[in-house]
């Protein structure tokens, strides 16, 4: 039983890895069981196929970030008022939690995330909005809260702006440090770039909205 669950979490490791490097489509199985010392019948026998696998990758940091964001969501829909700056700085405190997690946990859960749009992974995006539609409409709610004229359309396409921003902020982040760094002799850590992002995330959902053309 030791061995199976060595086994398992060797896989786990292995496919987080490519996973967030290479993507989901890219990366194969033979890969993935090459670089954890394992065989085919062993991700098999643990996560069924490649889509089990992934939801199980994804799930070891979504079960750690989830029920810290819902007790940021609750805690601010509690308030009697609140801005678009309060509602994004929710994610503040769950995603640096990942890094505790493990080294760079919040740049490798966010370019996990980006890989489940970009691969066009259906079944993950399934997946997360089957098992926490509950968090995620707390967030949707708060956003209508701190800016009620949205209508659902401009919120979609904002929402997803506002993703795409800050997966390519967060996966990209070493190199953006390291850029911080060398032109304005800046040290630039994971919370510093949450704190620089969240006002350009807020001022883009509260944008003033262009009436369309007919």
């Amino acid at each position: 039983m030791a061995e199976q669950g060595a086994t398992k979490n060797r896989i786990l490791d292995a496919a987080e890895l490519l996973f967030a490097e290479h993507g989901f489509k890219e990366t194969s199985l033979r890969a993935i069981t090459t670089a954890a010392s394992a065989n085919l019948a062993s991700v098999n026998y643990h996560y069924g196929d490649k889509k089990g696998l992934i939801r199980a990758v994804l799930s070891r940091y979504l079960e750690l970030f989830i029920p810290a964001f819902k007790m940021e969501l609750v805690a601010l829909h509690q308030r009697d008022e609140f801005d678009m700056n309060d509602v994004f700085l929710c994610t503040k405190r769950p995603l640096l939690r990942l890094n505790s997690f493990k080294n760079n946990g919040t740049t490798i859960f966010m370019s996990l995330i980006s890989h489940g749009y970009t691969d066009v992974q259906g079944h993950l995006r399934w997946f997360i909005t089957t098992h926490y539609d509950d968090v995620i409409q707390l967030f949707i709610g708060a956003v209508r809260r701190a800016y009620p004229c949205l209508d659902p359309e401009t919120l979609f396409w904002r929402l997803h702006f506002t993703l795409g921003a800050s997966v390519f902020t967060m996966t990209s982040s070493t190199a953006l440090c390291d850029i911080a760094d060398s032109n304005f002799s800046n040290r630039v850590q994971t919370e510093d770039l949450i704190n620089r992002l969240v006002p350009y995330l807020a001022a883009g959902v509260t944008a003033p909205i262009e009436l369309r053309r007919v």
